[in-house]
């Protein structure tokens, strides 16, 4: 089934379309980038991207928030499976992961600070690129927007590449949560009506 999406829920990029059935969510935008369901076959470039993006942390004076060994590869499956793992393409193949889950969080159920809206929400997690091809981030809050209206993430204080995009996208930083090894995170929250595409 193909459904044209209105012109006042994108922001990043101009979507072509979402097709949709019951194997496969696919966003394709104009710029050669398609927003797609994992699957099996792209475990490796998955594993790839991650290990990336650790090295990048580390790097970059983040190196606490990963570690060496997150994601584990038992949780990479299990979003797979579960289909809320997502891959952004292009022609030259798989540069970005995020995993896009919509209901409650149950890291999200106490915030130092207070949330901007209590409306049913999607939350991003685990979001990584390969850094070889621009877009990823925009590309995968695109795709999110067009499932829910209502978004939430959160990164580590040190990540300020992360935070930048994501302040950049206008999400509005809502207080400080904590993850499941008690270590904190700063939330933020997007709400299209508040930004005036609801």
């Amino acid at each position: 089934m193909e459904k044209e999406l209105s012109q006042k829920s994108i922001t990043f990029s101009t979507v072509l379309r979402v097709l949709e059935n019951s194997k496969l969510n696919q966003l394709i935008i104009e710029d050669n980038m398609t927003v797609r369901n994992a699957r099996r076959k792209d475990f490796a470039d998955i594993l790839r991207i991650y290990a990336r993006a650790r090295e990048y942390m580390k790097q970059s004076g983040n190196p606490a928030q990963w570690g060496t060994a997150f994601p584990p590869e038992t949780l990479i499956r299990d979003d797979i499976r579960e289909k809320r793992n997502y891959v952004v393409e292009t022609e030259s193949g798989v540069h970005g992961v995020f995993a896009f889950i919509e209901g409650e969080d149950p890291t999200y159920a106490r915030i130092e600070g207070a949330w901007r809206s209590d409306a049913p929400y999607g939350t991003i997690h685990r979001i990584a690129s390969d850094g070889e091809v621009k877009g990823v981030f925009a590309a995968a809050i695109t795709f999110c927007k067009t499932r829910t209206s209502h978004l939430r993430i959160d990164t580590h204080k040190n990540n300020a590449t992360m935070r930048r995009a994501i302040e950049k996208a206008g999400f509005k930083k809502c207080g400080i949560i904590y993850i499941e090894d008690g270590s904190p995170r700063i939330a933020y929250e997007l709400t299209l009506e508040e930004a005036g595409l609801g």
